[in-house]
């Protein structure tokens, strides 16, 4: 909807103790005899191997793109709203040695606002985000399945549910995946925000819900958190809990993965310490963690903040807040998207309302702690989503309220946007992209 307001992988990374690098480097540099020498030849062989591992685990949980295509050519998906000039969900052919991109198909469904691709690359879900600020609170959105042919860019359409809710606005596969879970914002008090829980069944439809959780709550903006607001939901990096993001509430949610759940209310179970309370009137809106998983990274739409927290177990601690509007900024803020690049090195986040630009953070090695080191206009209006790709030469944003997408080149070293895009091309309310190897 108009209103101001990542796939999931299989392998749960495993991060590498900084003792086994020490000795790695060691072993390698400082070799006493022929004998140490040889052990330390095979123990590095073994630990470079846990240390691929790891960063292949990583990288694979925050975006399973698939493998390195030969001619750098992959498949992007453009997800839309509708009630403009766009049709549906777009496909489009991203060469990331050019950053170019060319349409090659659309697919027509209405406000595919947010997608998520399966693990297998067969199939693409997208959410339908009804009734929207004007529609009856009576109608509920709902969630559409397509077989997927990323090869020819192809999406066919397997079959359609009620998203259980009002205003579907995120998706998420459970790390098996089993389900598929979908974030209900539902701007009505009535029936409010929610999330559900889809069985995903083998040919690639989808089942109607199994499980829907309904949060209460409010906070002190009004209009805005008149009641609650579910706005994405998000799986640890090991699979264990999924995290809730509560817009209306100030909450972060925390519920324990539980499939072989004996009590048949469905697989997701609240935690003893039920959620992580924000301050009060923030918003909480986006959340993604560290590929170590150690660290997370939360924007706050109302405030247009980032926070950091440390991560155990279920557990978010917040250690850092910071702004995404340079001092003494007095204008609309609205703060959305966030992502890591594919080292993990920066985070980058969106802000819409009078600013429009995407800010760009460093990440501490040592501690997960974030530094602002630029920022870039979206050369537009209302930088809802974007998306880093797998190369991590390009980023890629869409100008919701202004029918643009701009390609900006990434220098992968100082994480930086070169301001002048390299490509760009009109397109309806453009919001969510995916991309996806052709092989």
């Amino acid at each position: 909807m108009l209103r101001s307001r990542r796939a999931v992988g299989r392998v749960a990374a495993r991060p590498v103790p900084t003792s086994d690098f020490a000795s790695v480097l060691a072993c390698v540099r400082f070799p006493d005899s022929r004998a140490r020498g040889m052990d330390c030849a095979a123990r590095s062989i073994i630990k470079g191997f846990v240390l691929m591992v790891s960063i292949v685990a990583s990288h694979a949980y925050a975006q399973d793109s698939g493998p390195v295509p030969t001619d750098g050519v992959y498949t992007m998906l453009v997800g839309t709203y509708t009630s403009g000039k766009s049709e549906g969900i777009y496909v489009f052919r991203f060469d990331t040695k050019t950053g170019a991109a060319t349409q090659v198909s659309v697919t027509q469904t209405v406000n595919p606002s947010f997608l998520v691709v399966s693990h297998d690359r067969r199939f693409v879900y997208s959410v339908n985000e009804l009734p929207g600020d004007n529609g009856p609170a009576t109608q509920r959105g709902g969630i559409s399945a397509f077989g997927f042919d990323a090869a020819h860019g192809q999406l066919t359409f397997l079959n359609k549910v009620s998203s259980d809710g009002n205003d579907p606005c995120y998706l998420s596969i459970s790390p098996d995946g089993r389900y598929l879970l979908t974030a209900n914002y539902s701007v009505a008090p009535d029936p409010g925000g929610s999330f559900a829980v889809f069985p995903l069944q083998a040919n690639g439809r989808v089942g109607t819900s199994v499980q829907t959780v309904h949060h209460e709550g409010s906070g002190p903006v009004k209009g805005r958190q008149d009641s609650s607001h579910v706005h994405s939901t998000v799986f640890s990096p090991d699979g264990h809990y999924l995290f809730a993001q509560d817009l209306g509430a100030d909450k972060l949610y925390a519920y324990h993965y539980a499939p072989q759940n004996s009590s048949g209310a469905g697989p997701l179970v609240a935690t003893d310490w039920g959620y992580t309370q924000q301050k009060a009137g923030t918003g909480p809106r986006h959340l993604i963690f560290s590929p170590d998983g150690k660290h997370a990274y939360l924007t706050s739409e109302l405030v247009a903040t980032v926070s950091t927290f440390d991560y155990d177990d279920g557990r978010l601690k917040l250690v850092q807040t910071l702004p995404l509007t340079e001092p003494g900024f007095k204008e609309q803020v609205g703060a959305a998207a966030i992502h890591l690049s594919p080292d993990g090195r920066f985070v980058y986040a969106s802000n819409r309302g009078d600013a429009n630009e995407i800010v760009i953070f460093a990440v501490d090695p040592a501690n997960g702690h974030l530094k602002q080191i630029g920022r870039q206009s979206s050369l537009g209006k209302s930088p809802r989503e974007f998306a880093i790709d797998p190369t991590g030469n390009w980023l890629i944003v869409g100008n919701q309220l202004s029918d643009t997408v701009y390609v900006f080149k990434r220098d992968p070293q100082t994480g930086l946007l070169d301001p002048n895009p390299r490509q760009h091309f009109e397109l309806g309310s453009p919001v969510d992209f995916k991309l996806v190897s052709p092989s």
